[in-house]
């Protein structure tokens, strides 16, 4: 099995290589009662456009962090991903990042690719883009980048797998990706849903 291969003078890593961990426990406070990520957009939930971007990226390992209960966890199960579940959510996306990362370090991912849930706009394309920016040593991080401003979907080399794991609060592998090799794409490509307004 190869793990990357040369682009000329830069390493891309194979998606078989790696993680890709989809972040799905969030307790979607400003969008209300609802549980957001099961919401309907253009007929599929939420939450499903960002797992079937995953699945068309054919990564070796599928990892979904999901809240206890959630109505998306056989969904996602049938798509192929393991199911992780985060049954502490208040305690902020870092635990949820922790959670997929510590199973991507079990499963011998040599890289996590993380994506949110709430993000359904992310084209395949996209996280091939982010996958061929990769290098362990020179871009061991490399992260999306909307108006110059780094952001999910970001892909970690595994050294940096006990740094994600000991991330607190909302920030998450934020403090990472002040150096990482950005892919741009348009902001309408990287638009979160927060609010059900969103949705329309």
């Amino acid at each position: 099995m190869r793990s990357a291969r040369r682009v000329g003078e830069q390493a891309m890593i194979e998606p078989e290589a790696i993680a890709a961990v989809l972040l799905a426990a969030g307790r979607s406070q400003r969008f209300g009662a609802r549980d957001k990520l099961a919401e309907p957009l253009g007929g599929v939930p939420l939450a499903l456009h960002a797992a079937r971007r995953i699945a068309d990226l054919d990564a070796g390992v599928r990892i979904a962090v999901c809240a206890e209960e959630s109505p998306l966890a056989g969904e996602f199960a049938r798509l192929g991903f393991a199911i992780k579940v985060n049954a502490e959510p208040e305690l902020g996306l870092s635990h949820s990042l922790a959670l997929g990362i510590e199973a991507a370090a079990v499963a011998g991912a040599r890289a996590a690719l993380v994506l949110l849930g709430d993000m359904p706009f992310v084209r395949t394309d996209h996280l091939r883009a982010l996958l061929a920016g990769f290098d362990p040593d020179e871009a061991p991080v490399v992260a999306s980048a909307r108006e110059g401003i780094a952001m999910p979907p970001a892909l970690f080399a595994r050294s940096l797998f006990d740094t994600l794991r000991d991330s607190s609060g909302d920030r998450g592998g934020r403090a990472l990706l002040g150096a990482a090799r950005l892919v741009a794409a348009p902001a309408a490509e990287l638009a979160d849903i927060d609010r059900p307004a969103d949705l329309r």
